[in-house]
């Protein structure tokens, strides 16, 4: 699932019966299982002038990429933090830790070739799920449009509640980013 579409769902449902501040926990929650990804490509890319051929069809399935996301986007140490968090009763914290799973929960069944150890420490064993949010060549022609779809009615809740112009602005932005990465999925980016 594309990023714009975890935050907005994760902040829909986690984030929906709470403040503004939960709402932006969410997001950053929501956020967290792929911000390793961003990172490590926009230095390989941006600080180190690596082709994005190479960070995405080399680097990104190397051992030690692959084992730094192992860690955030570990179903179990996420899981085990909103364990934490519901017994500390804290709503920002299982906002966080909620929509961070959640992110979890979407992404593994929408990654063909390129999913992550979920499960991690227990295992390092990956799913490769016959379905693909981005690969038109694995159900992306009728993923993409779902998961925008599922993002315009979560951004929509989220403008109901109105929780403050700044959410509002974040929540358009990323509906509209969330349009536009599907518009390219669908009639530009294929693995065949």
């Amino acid at each position: 699932m594309n990023t714009p579409a975890h935050l907005l769902i994760g902040a829909a449902v986690m984030g929906r019966k709470g403040s503004a501040a939960v709402v932006w926990a969410a997001l950053i929650g929501a956020l967290l299982p792929d911000l390793s990804l961003y990172l490590l490509a926009g230095a390989a890319i941006y600080l180190f002038g690596i082709a994005p051929p190479i960070v995405f069809n080399d680097l990104y399935f190397s051992t030690s990429w692959q084992a730094i996301f192992a860690i955030d986007n570990s179903m179990i140490l996420w899981g085990g933090l909103l364990g934490v968090a519901i017994w500390r009763r804290s709503a920002w914290a299982i906002a966080l830790t909620g929509a961070a799973l959640l992110h979890l929960c979407l992404d593994l069944p929408l990654h063909h070739d390129d999913g992550r150890a979920h499960f991690w420490p227990l295992t390092g064993w990956v799913f490769d799920s016959p379905v693909s949010y981005w690969d038109r060549d694995h159900g992306a022609f009728w993923v993409a449009p779902t998961e925008a779809i599922l993002a315009t009615v979560a951004a929509v809740l989220l403008w109901q509640q109105r929780f403050g112009i700044g959410v509002m602005v974040l929540v358009g932005c990323l509906l509209a980013a969330e349009l536009w990465i599907v518009r390219q999925w669908l009639f530009y980016f294929t693995d065949s």
